[in-house]
């Protein structure tokens, strides 16, 4: 038999409290909202109060007042930073990889009121500094993270002043609250389909960011699924030498020559160039399963990670910081997996 919880007093108010603790009622509401204006001891007095009346905040009072505290404080900018990397001549800006785009996280951001702007690092002076400077200037207190650059700029951010989250693994330090597709899902549901359809020797082949960027969800997911397979049907992953593709023709060819895969999951850009080059036809001879499929892929079957959804769920993410208050790198990391969907195209057999 289950037993009860504590019983909540819904009728305690701040007054309650704030008699209890032998503050003010003002002091309790800053408490309740977290605010760094209140000493720790002070704080500290206020919850033991809070407890012992068994106060319970009523969620919807609590939403409307941070929307009436909002209009109060011209300061704050209802603005959402968009975080890019502009840094030059960099390989992870060519158009074999994709991000979430600045669409799909201003269709999101609006609904909760807030307009997104985009933000480089690395384009025109502006470094990690200077960008928390001009948030700070602007009254800008939300930030999306979005890592498209080898050198890692984002993370030199000094991120304590602000509600910060960040797309994929890519940036690993500091760990923010993040927004990203299920790959080990990805990989498994495109093998599934493969097999399905007869193919024998699945191979994949990505660069090393790729698969750091889902933390490693690519190479877990093939390895987990040759488990499955006979040891002569084994196909060994290719993680690319270079993020610059157009350097690694050599390596793909060499490796195509020697473990001749029936079927590969891999990029839309050069790889089938490769194949033609080889003397290989898709899907007559080899199927191709894109690895990062977007809608001006059709034709080609593929994992598609519905970047749109992974917007929405980072722009989430950082709204429901800004309502409670958070602010800094946090104590335990929120993580929000998308799952991904397959779609159907010509580059395999039906």
């Amino acid at each position: 038999m289950a037993t009860a919880g504590p019983s909540v007093n819904a009728t305690v108010s701040l007054q309650d409290i704030a008699t209890r603790a032998g503050v003010s009622a003002m002091t309790v509401s800053r408490v309740l909202r977290n605010s760094p204006r209140v000493a720790e001891a002070t704080k500290k007095k206020v919850m033991q109060a809070a407890r012992a009346l068994k106060y319970q905040p009523d969620p919807h009072l609590a939403r409307m007042m941070t929307m009436v505290r909002s209009r109060k404080a011209p300061r704050v900018s209802a603005v959402l930073a968009v975080v890019r990397e502009g840094a030059p001549q960099d390989a992870l800006h060519d158009t074999a990889y994709q991000y979430v785009s600045i669409g799909d996280i201003r269709s999101r951001a609006e609904k909760h009121g807030y307009h997104a702007e985009e933000f480089w690092l690395g384009r025109d002076g502006i470094t990690p500094a200077r960008l928390g400077t001009v948030l700070q200037a602007r009254g800008i207190e939300g930030m999306i993270v979005s890592p498209q650059s080898s050198q890692m700029l984002c993370a030199q951010i000094d991120y304590s002043p602000f509600a910060a989250v960040t797309f994929g693994y890519g940036l690993k330090q500091p760990s923010l609250h993040r927004a990203a597709g299920n790959m080990t899902l990805g990989v498994q549901m495109a093998t599934a389909q493969l097999a399905a359809r007869g193919y024998k020797r699945i191979g994949l082949a990505v660069t090393r960011w790729v698969d750091d960027r889902a933390e490693h969800a690519y190479s877990g997911a093939m390895l987990h699924f040759q488990q499955g397979v006979p040891k002569s049907a084994r196909v060994p992953i290719l993680l690319f030498p270079h993020n610059d593709l157009r350097k690694c023709a050599s390596v793909f060819k060499e490796w195509m020559k020697m473990h001749k895969p029936d079927a590969l999951i891999s990029f839309d850009t050069y790889v089938p160039d490769w194949l033609k080059q080889l003397g290989l036809r898709i899907p007559e001879d080899i199927g191709l399963v894109v690895h990062d499929w977007t809608h001006r892929m059709k034709g080609l079957a593929g994992i598609y990670q519905r970047r749109d959804e992974v917007a929405a769920a980072g722009v989430d993410l950082v709204a429901t910081q800004l309502l409670q208050h958070e602010r800094g790198v946090p104590e335990v990391p929120r993580q929000i997996l998308i799952p991904p969907a397959w779609m159907e195209g010509g580059s395999v057999r039906g």
